[in-house]
């Protein structure tokens, strides 16, 4: 198996169907059923990817995922949840993961959405080793350090998640281009799912609240009514 993945899910029958599709995109997968021992597990290290249920027992999805975090290294957590309400999305994403399912999900979203986790871990893997110096992506009052990871607007760090530090990076780095939410989705999350264009809405909502000056009124990330979205054109 080319990828290693570690599944903490406490529903048996979930975590053996997790487990059988990602085999079949070449990723070989253990399974752990509450949180503390997925942790215990976690530290031995050699995975790839944290397939990670938000309700589970002993500590929850949401600790877990915060403990993560605050380890070093890196890995994509694809957080799993039966909640279908926006606050649950976005406590996990705030906590640290990369992407999210609702249950019941499809076998081909599944293995879409680690697919795309895996050439992004390896993305920015190929970056770090091709910069012997930082990477700036300077928009004035916005700048992007892209091999360390950090954001600052106005000269203060802002905290973004994985995926709207990729939002931002992709409309940073085409100012004044117009892209609708399909071609977000594919660039950017890497799959196009019918139905899924409010996930850009959500994301990019979110990430207005803390690059904007007023989220209401945004200067930066801006909305083109009828198409997308855009970063707003170079002076």
């Amino acid at each position: 198996m080319s990828h290693q993945a570690l599944i903490i899910e406490d529903d048996p029958d979930i975590a053996r169907l997790v487990q059988m599709h990602l085999r079949d995109i070449d990723c070989g997968a253990d399974i752990v059923v509450d949180g503390m021992q997925g942790m215990e597990q976690l530290r031995q290290g050699g995975y790839d990817l944290v397939v990670l249920d938000l309700m589970l027992p002993g500590m929850d999805g949401l600790a877990v995922c915060r403990e993560i975090r605050k380890g070093e290294g890196y890995v994509p957590i694809l957080m799993l949840t039966a909640k279908s309400s926006e606050l649950d999305r976005v406590l996990g994403l705030e906590m640290g993961a990369d992407d999210y399912l609702t249950k019941p999900f499809s076998v081909l979203e599944l293995q879409a959405r680690v697919k795309a986790l895996f050439r992004r871990t390896e993305a920015l893997s190929s970056g770090r080793e091709g910069q012997s110096a930082p990477q700036l992506v300077d928009r004035g009052d916005i700048v992007i350090d892209v091999t360390r990871h950090q954001v600052t607007v106005r000269g203060r760090p802002v905290e973004l998640t994985a995926r709207e530090f990729d939002l931002l990076l992709h409309f940073a780095s085409h100012p004044g281009s117009v892209y609708t939410r399909i071609q977000l989705l594919d660039s950017v999350w890497g799959y196009n799912h019918e139905g899924y264009e409010h996930t850009v809405n959500t994301h990019i909502n979110r990430l207005r609240t803390k690059i904007e000056p007023d989220p209401a009124n945004p200067i930066y990330i801006l909305t083109v009514w009828g198409v997308g979205y855009k970063f707003a054109d170079p002076c």
